[in-house]
């Protein structure tokens, strides 16, 4: 292998093919020689190198790597230096693209023409050379193809010596990178349908058009026989199986049964326990393969079916006879197993792929696991003090959002992992023993309400701990529209345990609590937290740590999803320089037709 040339020290694996989605950095430059362009050389590549810097230093893929960076060879002053670089990331998995520049370069015989990933452009802001001139220019040139960029322009003046990236222009590289990283992620890979339609869920028809056309995705299916089959034939790992079986049965806390007496059937729950640990398994298997199958003669089992996320249908066809899939979703969804703790995966209880779409999303961008809940009731501040007796304060003041559902909820989502003294959700490479025990300690297991689930099965049961910062979205499918997105940013409340226990017996109590109280903005669906009740789309929500609506705007802006609803300060929104000229008055009509204009990417 030759040696690594300083402009590729970013690159973790030179030379050779990676599973990562790169980053690919273009140093555009005035291609104007003997003087012009030599003078600039090194100011422009410095850029390219500060870039990547900032990349490589603070943002990471799910799985922990840093991310990867690749830097054209050469400064880009013409055309066949673009065309080079077009080929280098070709040759190097690169899924979205940095141009930067400090001086005026070719607009169209510069910039990147690959339609199906994103780009962006950041254009120093200095007063020797016109950086902003090419900015503006190039942006225009893009829009002009029908390959919308992101613009980025710091608002201060910078001497040209001044190799730092403010912290405005910092914010918005990052912001555009982790999004694109998202877009790169999904593409190529599969969402995973285990069954079919759950109980005429509108998010459980999976539609392939959105998957292909708006996330580049593919859909892969099977029938929830196939865990019979599997089960029967012992189609998985019999020594994991006993080591998974153990550590459930010595971590996992059994509750009480809330069943009433003649629908308890303590004599199965020891069968119930052996069968939804092989359905973990199975699960885990057909989304991501096991060589190990392979070695146990089962080779077309071993390779999976490349999924990126899940969904199991469960009700009713499953659970009316079978025990429910409620421990498969939340262990696979969790940071940790058997097998210690590991990075969680993204499964959708009742096969909703738009959930689960939604889910993804959240994932991608912070790394960390998903919520999936009903949004099952809102609970003003008259309910709950007529219920229970006690006036709402603080952020529940104006009353709360109940989440819960009885499968695809993280145990991370009892908010018992902690960072400086406040309860938070982490991704699973800063996950510690500690966090993990405390998550535990924090949870039960109690028998499935029989009424709902026939077949028997377990649901788990935490109520989330403090006010943590939190995201909500659902994507919605509209016909003759598409796809829409839909953003709550807001925190988690608790409640004093007699009243979290008088409201949870009112529903189903052995499901995981998580009460939410949305950001308010005194206007359309953020007049009330009645409101963002009244407006949401559909019964199900994704919830990710942290206030992510930002970078969620900016990744569905790059998918051509409109934003129909969110509560994102206006500083925070970041979307492609194009979005502007469909109008700067009403930025969400601007969305919805820019959206349509340019379509999907991979139309």
């Amino acid at each position: 292998m030759p040696p690594r040339s300083d402009i590729d020290v970013f690159m973790r694996d030179e030379g050779i093919m990676t599973e990562h989605p790169r980053i690919g950095i273009r140093p555009t430059i005035d291609g104007r020689r003997k003087g012009v362009r030599e003078s600039l050389e090194e100011q422009t590549m410095n850029m390219a190198k500060s870039v990547a810097d900032l990349f490589t230093s603070n943002l990471r893929y799910p799985d922990g790597a840093p991310v990867e960076v690749v830097i054209a060879d050469t400064t880009i002053g013409r055309v066949h230096e673009a065309q080079a670089c077009a080929a280098k990331f070709r040759a190097n998995n690169v899924g979205l693209t940095v141009t930067v520049t400090p001086c005026w370069c070719y607009g169209t015989e510069t910039t990147d023409m690959d339609p199906a990933m994103p780009h962006a452009i950041w254009g120093f802001n200095g007063t020797e050379r016109p950086g902003a001139v090419y900015l503006a220019a190039a942006l225009a040139g893009h829009a002009q193809i029908g390959i919308p960029a992101f613009g980025i322009y710091g608002e201060h003046v910078q001497d040209a010596d001044d190799t730092s990236i403010p912290e405005d222009v910092r914010t918005r590289l990052l912001d555009y990178a982790t999004a694109g990283l998202a877009v790169a992620q999904m593409k190529g890979e599969a969402y995973l349908s285990m069954g079919s339609v759950s109980m005429g869920i509108a998010g459980s028809v999976v539609n392939p058009d959105f998957f292909g056309a708006y996330l580049g995705m593919r859909n892969e299916y099977i029938d929830m026989s196939e865990f019979t089959r599997r089960i029967d034939e012992g189609i998985y790992d019999p020594e994991e199986y006993e080591q998974a079986y153990q550590w459930i049965r010595e971590n996992f806390k059994q509750g009480k049964d809330w069943n009433p007496p003649e629908w308890q059937y303590p004599e199965k729950h020891e069968d119930w326990w052996k069968f939804v640990t092989k359905m973990t398994l199975i699960a885990r298997d057909l989304m991501h393969g096991n060589p190990r199958l392979a070695e146990l003669g089962f080779e077309e089992e071993a390779g999976g079916h490349g999924a990126i996320a899940a969904g199991f249908q469960g009700q009713r066809q499953w659970t009316d006879h079978f025990p429910n899939g409620d421990v498969l979703e939340t262990i696979l969804n969790t940071n940790f197993d058997w097998t210690g703790i590991r990075q969680p995966s993204v499964v959708a209880t009742e096969n909703d792929s738009l959930n689960g779409a939604s889910m993804l999303f959240g994932y991608l961008l912070t790394n960390t696991p998903q919520i999936f809940s009903d949004v099952r009731t809102y609970w003003s501040p008259e309910s709950i003090e007529k219920a229970t007796g006690w006036k709402p304060e603080g952020r529940a003041a104006a009353g709360l959002l109940d989440l819960r559902n009885s499968g695809s909820t993280t145990l991370d989502g009892a908010g018992k992992a902690v960072r400086d003294g406040e309860n938070v959700i982490k991704p699973w490479y800063e996950l510690t023993e500690e966090d993990r025990e405390a998550t535990l300690e924090a949870t039960t297991f109690h028998p499935a309400s029989t009424g709902y689930f026939r077949g028997g099965g377990f649901s788990t049961h935490f109520r989330t701990s403090g006010e943590m910062p939190v995201t909500m979205c659902r994507i919605n499918l509209v016909r003759g529209l598409g796809p829409v997105l839909q953003i709550a940013e807001g925190y988690t409340v608790e409640l004093p345990d007699e009243v979290a226990f008088t409201i949870e017996e009112r529903t189903n109590i052995e499901w995981p609590t998580t009460w939410f109280v949305p950001n308010l903005t005194g206007e359309g669906a953020f007049k009330s937290v009645y409101d963002v009740m009244n407006n949401w789309g559909a019964n199900h929500g994704a919830i990710s740590y942290g206030h992510i609506g930002g970078q969620l705007i900016t990744l569905a802006s790059m998918l051509r999803i409109p934003v129909n609803m969110h509560n994102v300060p206006e500083e925070r929104i970041f979307r492609p320089k194009a979005w502007s000229l469909f109008g700067t008055e009403s930025l969400e009509a601007a969305d919805f037709r820019a959206c349509q204009t340019f379509g999907p990417m991979y139309r």
